[in-house]
């Protein structure tokens, strides 16, 4: 570009008709180009430096770190909060008073440094030194107010969680660059990074801290291999706690094996067992069926040759009352054989339609995050009909499950939960099931912790329905008898519920108080018990 314009203002440039006149115009405009450029380059050049010199010492101040909204529970208490700090540093090549240097650091660390300590770190030969990382708030006045020269503060900005592991799972952890990474720093990185307004969840820290110490308890008392509870408003979707264990560390992460930071409500797909049964009865009661089944002995299910192509059986425990049970006593007393009946006697096509409606057959894409898609059957022969009436044969996640009994006990409207603080209203979801068969389910449930599995979760004062399941596993293809997942789902109060309590336990051994027993009315239904103990007074308050 210079060469051309360097040989038109020499030659000049005539044209059609060239004169000297021309040739002077050209040269002007030129010139005016070639001024103009040099006074942009030079403005460039200066905005650069200037750019360059702004973001050294606003680093070091701390006002150039990342800016991001405290994260608070639902009744104020801080989750999540960036918070200045700084280091304490040493240039020794740039101290002028040796003396005053080493008395201010043993000044403001009086129990770290003497003075000859400083003073042999002054002639270490050493260009840089950390004398102390993260100081407190007056330390790091004193330092900046005594201005020494070679003594200063490196400001950081560091993302704090008070409550450590109670709200790992949830709130999550940010990076290095200040964004987040999992939970709700990831979910709401966006909202946190651009606003100064704290970020409210539904989540109440006094109830979680119970569930976390009763589930602790629990997994050691039962040896569990994890432990899993969560607790819904029935009607708005708030979660008002959500616990999983084994957890981590968020301020110090290389403490926990990564293993430990996958969040198993969303993240773990169980065959959930017993449960099951609400949604079975649900069908029977939807497809009018209002007969008694024949459960005193093993079912056995025939294929289209007439060969028996599997036996269900009951736990050795059981006694049925009497050889025949009704739809509601078949749940009453969560028996198999009757279930398998119910659940062949459905017109074909009702057991997937009936999921596919409560999201029992996808993913579930919630506000925080995306839960893992559930295995359900390829086909819908006997075989399987039969076993998903009981929990086997499909597995779900435990948010799955939590969501889906809830529509069906709740009036019949599956709600998608929140983590952010609602105000009271109507219920708002799409309507799954009747009022009257909800009613139904919810009369059936309170005579489970009223006669049967769930007694142990009784509490004085309030109604509360439930309903257990222990599922034996699958390990590689094969079911261990050995190996259960046991879970208690609860709502209350039965007449009108207002919240919704899950609790999971992931192959609990039986202990001496269990008499070796591991299924859920003996270790699930005590640990939900001890939780509402406690949290009914807060939640009632």
């Amino acid at each position: 570009m210079f060469e051309v314009g360097r040989d038109i203002f020499k030659r000049g440039f005539t044209g059609v008709g060239g004169n000297a006149l021309g040739h002077s115009r050209l040269r002007f405009v030129y010139g005016v180009f070639l001024v103009a450029f040099v006074v942009f380059a030079g403005r460039t050049l200066q905005l650069a430096i200037q750019g360059t010199n702004r973001a050294r010492p606003m680093g070091a101040d701390g006002a150039w770190g990342v800016s991001r909204a405290d994260i608070v529970d639902r009744n104020g208490d801080i989750l999540a909060k960036n918070v200045m700090s700084g280091h304490i540093t040493l240039r020794p090549h740039q101290v002028k008073n040796r003396e005053m240097a080493a008395q201010l650091i043993h000044d403001v660390l009086p129990y770290e440094y003497s003075v000859n300590q400083v003073l042999k770190l002054l002639d270490s030969g050493r260009r840089f030194i950390y004398i102390k990382k993260y100081v407190t708030d007056s330390v790091r006045a004193k330092i900046l107010s005594a201005k020494v020269a070679g003594v200063d503060i490196e400001s950081v900005q560091a993302r704090r969680y008070p409550k450590r592991r109670l709200f790992s799972h949830v709130v999550g952890f940010v990076g290095n660059d200040g964004h987040g990474l999992e939970g709700v720093e990831r979910t709401y990185d966006a909202y946190l990074r651009d606003s100064n307004t704290p970020l409210q969840l539904s989540l109440d820290s006094r109830i979680q801290s119970v569930f976390y110490e009763q589930l602790s308890a629990a997994m050691q008392k039962y040896r569990a291999k994890s432990a899993m509870g969560m607790l819904m408003n029935s009607s708005t979707g708030e979660m008002i706690a959500m616990v999983s264990l084994p957890d981590f560390d968020p301020e110090n992460l290389s403490l926990d094996s990564t293993a430990t930071r996958s969040f198993m409500p969303m993240r773990g797909v169980f065959e959930m067992g017993s449960i099951f049964k609400v949604f079975n009865t649900a069908m029977a009661m939807e497809n009018g069926i209002n007969k008694e089944y024949y459960v005193k002995e093993p079912f056995k299910i025939r294929d289209k040759f007439g060969r028996v192509a599997a036996t269900i059986h009951d736990v050795r425990s059981f006694r049925p009352p009497r050889p025949n049970l009704s739809v509601e006593e078949i749940m009453l007393h969560s028996c198999n054989v009757g279930s398998v009946q119910i659940a062949l006697d459905l017109p074909d096509g009702t057991q997937p339609e009936f999921f596919h409606r409560i999201h029992l057959d996808s993913p579930l894409e919630l506000e925080f995050g995306k839960t893992e898609k559930p295995l359900v059957p390829r086909k819908w022969g006997p075989t399987e009909r039969a076993t998903v009436s009981f929990g086997h044969g499909i597995s779900v996640t435990p948010m799955h499950l939590l969501l889906a009994v809830n529509s069906m006990t709740n009036g019949g409207i599956y709600i998608y939960p929140t983590l952010q603080k609602r105000n009271f209203g109507p219920l708002r979801g799409e309507r799954v099931l009747s009022d009257e068969i909800s009613a139904r389910l919810r009369g059936i449930m309170l005579r489970i912790a009223e006669e049967t599995t769930a007694k142990q979760a009784r509490i004085a004062g309030i109604q509360i329905g439930g309903k257990t399941a222990t599922a034996e596993k699958r390990v590689n293809g094969t079911i261990d008898k050995f190996k259960n997942l046991t879970a208690f789902v609860g709502i209350f109060p039965v007449a009108a519920p207002q919240y919704i309590i899950l609790v999971v336990l992931d192959e609990p051994k039986g202990t001496e108080d269990t008499y070796g027993l591991r299924t859920a009315a003996w270790n699930a239904v005590p640990t939900a018990g001890k939780i509402l103990d406690s949290i009914l007074p807060l939640l009632f308050e």
